[in-house]
């Protein structure tokens, strides 16, 4: 059976929007009329062909993030509690508000009862479900543990939806902050300065050479503003663009990103603790090893990382051990490489993974911390530095006007 969007009106006229199943859209409007609907629109349920997405951060096209952390814990509790696949496909259509994530739910449900592994159905939507969430449902269907696995499956997501909220609420602050000043000594320099200045260009005085470059300043932004607004807010999606369409250059931009002093060791650490986490959870899910390495490519955020970790999947695929191949490219951090090691010399790797995920993260959250704390005092510092230069380039030929006339 299929999954059907539909729109119909009810006997006192209201609108009701829902999913149902049905072997045709006829037998679905069938299905309304009986239900004493009235259909207005019935439209199968779209599946997205395209390409995996890039990790846990997002379910595009229907599902947001939280929502399926969210609906992957309820998911873990049903079946917990005895239901089946089907069953408890059922309870959390019936349960959720979400409509994006009923419609997916529905068509998963309809590919169960059509014959179809989970993981088949899950593949149908590459963009809600990303590869290690597929993987990891694979994995515990072949071991009977899919409960479990979907339990610690949540508590990644719902960990990676945490850290991302954070980081967020951190940056917010500063991002407000750095707006206003800007705008401010924007409005001060186009504004108020020009009408101050004129008085000092009437007297024809000299001026001082701060106020010559405040005046020049001015004249510039007066006249050239709009053209720097509009490469302002150009700029930065039409680099975005070009990285992703030349490799090449993006290989070279993300090396320069990781030879930065503070923002280097920040972003290592990032894609460092990611890697870790998806490799803890599929290892101990019972994911094959490269298998996990080949799904943890899919969250590293840094091209040389990522290029470095397909280097040491290939050494693993010669036989070399897990630690000495991520050695080799000098890129991760060595006590992540060291617990590795020692994961892998006592047959605890899984538990170890677990551990160096821990610590990254902690790692990382204290880095963020630092540089939180180091920003915010230093824009402080430099918007008042430069509101100071422009009423110094105010006051100074007034100063000198004075001096004149005593």
């Amino acid at each position: 059976m299929a999954a059907f969007n539909y729109q119909a009106l009810d006997a006192q006229g209201r609108q009701v929007n829902g999913v149902l199943e049905a072997e045709t859209s006829r037998l679905a409007r069938s299905q309304l009329r009986e239900q004493k609907l009235f259909p207005l629109e019935v439209t199968p349920v779209s599946r997205h062909p395209g390409n995996t997405a890039p990790g846990p951060r997002t379910a595009r096209h229907g599902m947001p993030a939280p929502v399926l952390s969210l609906i992957t814990r309820q998911w873990a509790m049903l079946l917990d509690a005895g239901l089946t696949i089907e069953q408890s496909l059922t309870a959390l259509i019936e349960q959720s508000d979400h409509a994006g994530a009923r419609a997916i739910l529905a068509s998963v449900r309809a590919e169960v009862l059509a014959g179809h592994t989970l993981h088949a159905a899950l593949s149908q939507h590459p963009d809600t479900y990303p590869p290690i969430y597929r993987a990891v449902v694979n994995a515990g269907e072949k071991s009977g543990e899919l409960a479990t696995l979907l339990l610690r499956l949540a508590d990644y997501l719902e960990a990676w939806q945490a850290t991302r909220q954070k980081v967020l609420q951190a940056l917010l602050y500063p991002i407000l902050v750095s707006t206003v000043a800007i705008l401010v000594i924007i409005g001060l320099v186009t504004y108020v300065v020009p009408q101050i200045v004129d008085v000092f260009r009437q007297s024809k005085q000299a001026l001082p050479l701060l106020t010559r470059g405040l005046i020049f300043i001015s004249d510039f932004l007066r006249s050239h503003g709009l053209w720097l607004l509009v490469l302002a807010m150009t700029a930065p999606p039409g680099f975005r663009y070009a990285l992703r369409k030349n490799e090449a250059l993006q290989l070279r931009w993300h090396q320069r990103l990781l030879k930065l002093p503070l923002l280097g060791r920040h972003l290592r650490t990032l894609d460092s603790a990611r890697l870790a986490s998806t490799l803890a959870i599929m290892v101990n899910s019972g994911v094959p090893l490269l298998t996990a390495l080949e799904t943890a490519k899919a969250v590293l955020g840094n091209r040389m990382l990522c290029q470095t970790l397909e280097q040491a999947i290939r050494l693993v695929r010669e036989g070399s051990p897990l630690h000495r191949a991520l050695a080799t490219g000098q890129l991760f951090p060595p006590i992540l490489v060291h617990m590795i090691a020692s994961g892998e010399a006592s047959g605890t790797l899984g538990r170890m993974l677990e551990r160096a995920a821990t610590q990254q993260q902690a790692e990382l959250d204290r880095r963020t911390a630092i540089a939180l704390g180091l920003f915010e005092p230093l824009l402080i510092l430099v918007m008042g530095g430069v509101v100071m230069l422009i009423v110094l380039a105010v006051l100074l030929p007034i100063i000198e006007i004075n001096m004149l006339l005593h």
